[in-house]
């Protein structure tokens, strides 16, 4: 039986053993997932050479995750949810070992090295697939296990352990770049993920609460979308970071400033790259143990024109400590949208529909960082890349102006 706790309670969540085993296997697995993404964006760039490169890596991941979502959310409501998230975090240790074969001298010796990038992009493309279900059924698990009463409290520590595994993830990629070469990081990365499984196995079994065949395919894909659609704070939320994210996606475009405009090599890179995160887990913990009452809506907006600000400011930056301010501070404002908008997807679907409306999350938020990651890349090729962030932090800007007057509902909510 559930534990009812305290409302209140900044620990209310995590006195539960099994909310405890889930936040430690999602925390290997997101270090071992940014461990990845960092080191195949600093691969890919010395391979080729070519900012666009680095986008295409995002797009390479956004066109499978994109088109699965919404799939993917029926089955994860009709499936025993423990099993499928073991099997997708089972095939991201695969996609990390045949990183690994790629990153050796063997191959190095023997396939050019278009070939070899373009087996990571094929591999990147592969977990895109796999990320569209196991990325949902990870916070369906969490309220799965959790009290109603309790989810905001284990919204604000689940995105507290994303942020904080994402930052360690950051950091130590580029570190153990800079040490152990790409060869050793993979090895570390694909030890991190059996690591996860391990911790994740020991999970109960989470059975389905829609019976197998009472909706078509398609009826059910379709009122996942009725109940975004038709609930405006969901909505509204979304299409924010939708499009914030599309356009303000500088930290794509960190391997080209380490080493080209800032010239700080990969141990910097790892700084630049953690900074966001840092930031964001500084304003993760301040909410954990001081949530916000009101205006959450409101401060929402602020806190996304904000991080459009912090975009600029990192593109003009010619020194490396305003650099990383810059993105710190953008992670503190992106972390109060993170919060917020976190809170009202687990406050607001039903729990028959959580895949569903979690996989159409996903298509708006996560598959929004791969296709702004390809947009950076692109602008990057058309403006150059100091005007290619300046254009994305301005849209950012825009975007807010435009929610702000378009969303007075979004912009008078609260919870």
């Amino acid at each position: 039986m559930a534990l009812l706790l305290q409302a209140g309670d900044p620990y209310a969540s995590v006195r539960q053993p099994e909310f405890r085993i889930l936040l430690a296997g999602r925390f290997l697995f997101i270090m071992g997932l940014r461990m990845m993404s960092t080191l195949v964006g600093w691969w890919i760039y010395n391979l080729t050479n070519a900012p666009l490169a680095i986008g295409l890596v995002g797009l390479s991941e956004f066109v499978p995750a994109f088109l699965m979502a919404l799939y993917a959310g029926h089955i994860i409501d009709l499936s025993e949810k423990r099993r499928l998230m073991l099997r997708g975090v089972s095939l991201y240790l695969l996609a990390s070992l045949v990183l690994l074969g790629f990153s050796t001298s063997f191959t190095a010796i023997h396939l050019h090295r278009h070939l070899i990038a373009l087996g990571i992009y094929t591999t990147i493309f592969f977990t895109g697939i796999v990320r569209s279900f196991v990325g949902p059924t990870f916070n369906v698990m969490l309220a799965a296990i959790v009290p109603r009463e309790n989810l905001q409290n284990a919204t604000t520590w689940n995105q507290g352990t994303w942020l904080t595994a994402s930052v360690c993830g950051h950091a130590a990629g580029g570190f153990l770049i800079a040490g152990l070469g790409n060869t050793g990081t993979l090895t570390c990365i694909a030890s991190l993920i059996s690591l996860a499984l391990f911790m994740l196995f020991q999970l109960k079994a989470r059975p389905p609460l829609n019976e197998k065949g009472e909706k078509k395919t398609w009826d059910s894909v379709k009122e996942g979308i009725r109940f975004v659609l038709h609930t405006k704070e969901v909505l509204g939320a979304l299409t924010l970071d939708l499009f914030a994210v599309l356009f303000g996606g500088a930290v794509a475009m960190v391997p080209v400033f380490a080493r080209d405009i800032l010239k700080i090599g990969p141990r910097g890179f790892g700084f630049l790259n953690a900074a966001s995160d840092i930031g964001a887990i500084v304003i993760v913990l301040i909410l954990t143990f001081f949530p916000m009452r009101r205006h959450q809506g409101k401060k929402l907006l602020l806190a996304v024109a904000g991080f459009g600000i912090c975009i600029i400011t990192f593109a003009l930056s010619k020194m490396f400590w305003l650099s990383f301010a810059a993105l710190m501070l953008s992670g503190i404002l992106d972390g109060v949208s993170v919060v917020v908008r976190g809170t009202i997807m687990q406050l607001k679907t039903p729990d028959n529909m959580r895949g569903r409306v979690m996989s159409v999350n996903s298509m708006f938020i996560n598959s929004s960082n791969e296709l702004g990651q390809f947009e950076s890349g692109v602008a990057a090729k058309l403006l150059g890349v100091v005007p290619s962030v300046i254009f994305g932090g301005s849209m950012t800007l825009l975007v807010v102006l435009t929610t702000w007057f378009k969303a007075p509902g979004l912009r008078k909510m609260q919870y």
